[in-house]
């Protein structure tokens, strides 16, 4: 009870519940890029940045909207907020591309939607990351704050959102970052899948981004060895999200099929508020509560889960990757086996486990050690990694 006491309250810090900012504004593709290419902008409008209600930063925000990649590999665009510190410093910067952890399903949830609000989960961390200097763009992840319904937890989509938010932030000209920024990606739980991704993805689908390292912690690498850990326990509600999010992704998966009225009325309800509600909501709640039959034994429900298994490509760049041991929504084994997949392919993988570290626990402390890997590869220090 007292974890479950603390894992909820730590969440309902966290909440998110406010609307977008008003106002865009066209953009033309930047000279060079064709139009309709990943990364493209769509709009543009002058938004503001607050970690905290009221609390005003040293930076310029603009809430873009921009052209990326589904899982399926088909064209959408995707929501974001670029951030650039107002520092006196002209030119190039170090730009970090960060994926935010699980917010919800609901539009009103969106990174972007809580910034000018002080609202937005992780804000603090992020203008740890400004106040270095350095430039942020941050996705709302495909299907929060544009048409049609967010694919949370689909690792592929997650990571070309998140390489096209950098992309986005490099073309957008009131920037003024140029095309010579070196680009750093960092994430945590959900934000840790969406960085990993971003990170397999990045030599295959963005190789014109100079990707410095990535530092990802919490990472969900395998979902069905995280479903089945959740079954039943504090992250049952995530389950039910990931459901939804893949449902999204692959209609043809045909959710409502699985869903008794029990579920069909949680899935409902959670595409309509945030991640605090969503987790009260599923707490303590197995499959079989809400489903005719299970999902997970059904072959094709099987491959779009495993489509989005990390471990299977290494990353061309250099990975910071950290894990509490007792994290209780993330099994730590998920975690120490993403750096065995990605250490046997040759990765260069700094490898960090947190011994006292809960799932929230692991997001707070380790954001500051992780933005200094990423400040070392910044300055161009070379990164020895720990596989050996």
């Amino acid at each position: 009870m007292h974890l479950r006491t603390r894992a909820l309250a730590a969440l309902a810090a966290l909440a998110v519940s406010f609307g977008l900012a008003n106002g865009t504004a066209s953009a033309a593709p930047a000279a060079g890029q064709p139009a309709g290419s990943p990364g493209d902008i769509v709009t543009a409008a002058p938004t503001s940045f607050h970690p905290l209600p009221g609390q005003p930063t040293r930076t310029k925000a603009w809430h873009i909207t921009y052209r990326s990649t589904t899982a399926k590999g088909t064209p959408n665009v995707v929501s974001g907020t670029v951030i650039v510190p107002q520092d006196g410093r002209a030119g190039p910067r170090p730009l970090v591309t960060y994926a935010v952890g699980t917010v919800g399903l609901g539009d009103a949830c969106a990174p972007s939607a809580g910034f000018p609000y002080g609202t937005t989960l992780e804000a603090n961390l992020i203008q740890q990351l400004t106040l270095r200097g350095w430039a942020v763009a941050v996705t709302d992840y495909e299907g929060l704050g544009t048409p049609g319904d967010h694919t949370y937890a689909v690792g592929p989509a997650e990571g070309h959102a998140v390489l096209d938010a950098a992309r986005a932030a490099l073309r957008l000209p009131q920037a003024g970052l140029g095309r010579t920024s070196p680009v750093g990606i960092m994430g945590y739980s959900q934000g840790g899948q969406a960085s990993s991704w971003a990170a397999e993805l990045h030599d295959s689908y963005a190789p014109e981004l100079d990707v410095r390292g990535t530092a990802t912690g919490g990472v969900p690498a395998d979902l069905l060895k995280t479903a089945d850990h959740n079954d039943g326990g504090i992250g049952a509600g995530f389950l039910l999200m990931a459901a939804a999010g893949h449902d999204a992704a692959h209609p043809e998966l045909r959710l409502d099929t699985y869903l008794n009225a029990k579920g069909r009325s949680y899935v409902d309800y959670m595409k309509k508020h945030c991640v605090v509600i969503n987790t009260v909501a599923g707490l303590f709640k197995r499959i079989s509560d809400v489903t005719v039959r299970n999902p997970l034994d059904a072959p094709d429900w099987q491959r779009a889960l495993r489509a989005s298994t990390l471990g299977t490509h290494a990353p061309r760049h250099p990975v910071y990757l950290y894990h509490g041991a007792i994290d209780e929504l993330i099994p730590y084994a998920v975690g120490r086996q993403l750096r065995a997949d990605w250490c046997a392919k040759g990765a260069n993988v700094q490898w960090k486990s947190l011994p006292l570290g809960e799932h929230i626990l692991g997001v707070l402390t380790e954001s500051i050690p992780a933005a200094n890997w990423l400040a070392d590869r910044f300055a161009g220090e070379p990164a020895s990694g720990n596989c050996r």
